[in-house]
């Protein structure tokens, strides 16, 4: 199959889940999409630890394989994403949670709760791309020094950093 084409052999998959979903609350998911056999649901900030318990609890999806942040560009509106990789060790299913944040709020509750590796998962999501976790039981910098100026993987970041650079 080209690279660029739509995937869907497994698209039925992701239909059951955005039903249950919006069964439990229609406000829940605000998207979904199944491209290249992955398959995502945006879901608003303000319902996504919801919907990782639900995901968890109800669907075997036991493990948060990966948490990470974007910058989609200083053009873009919304700016950030936040991006949930979800796996049922049971059922060797795959999901994808996408949460979008505007540059004057980028702020997400943290699943901590939900999923204890969460912690340095979004630690280095705030440390690189300056997503703030509410209610995270230790969020500071986890790779960059604690008086590092700005969020490196940011978009807008100088290449060269905020400070006089020297290659002598």
């Amino acid at each position: 199959m080209a690279e660029n084409q739509t995937d869907t052999t497994n698209t039925q998959e992701i239909i059951p889940f955005v039903a249950e979903l919006t069964a439990h609350n229609q406000a829940w998911v605000s998207g979904a999409t199944q491209a290249l056999g992955e398959s995502t649901i945006i879901v608003p900030r303000e319902f996504i630890v919801d919907v990782c318990s639900t995901l968890k609890h109800g669907y075997q999806f036991n493990l948060l394989s990966d948490l990470c942040g974007a910058d989609r560009g200083v053009e873009e509106d919304p700016r950030f994403e936040v991006n949930y990789h979800l796996t049922s060790i049971k059922t060797g299913k795959r999901l994808r949670l996408k949460v979008l944040l505007t540059e004057d709020d980028p702020h997400v509750n943290t699943v901590t709760d939900v999923w204890k590796t969460a912690n340095w998962h979004e630690r280095e999501t705030y440390d690189l791309v300056g997503i703030i976790f509410d209610n995270h039981p230790d969020l500071r910098r986890i790779l960059l020094p604690s008086d590092w100026d700005g969020h490196a993987l940011r978009k807008d970041y100088p290449l060269r950093g905020y400070e006089p650079y020297s290659l002598t």
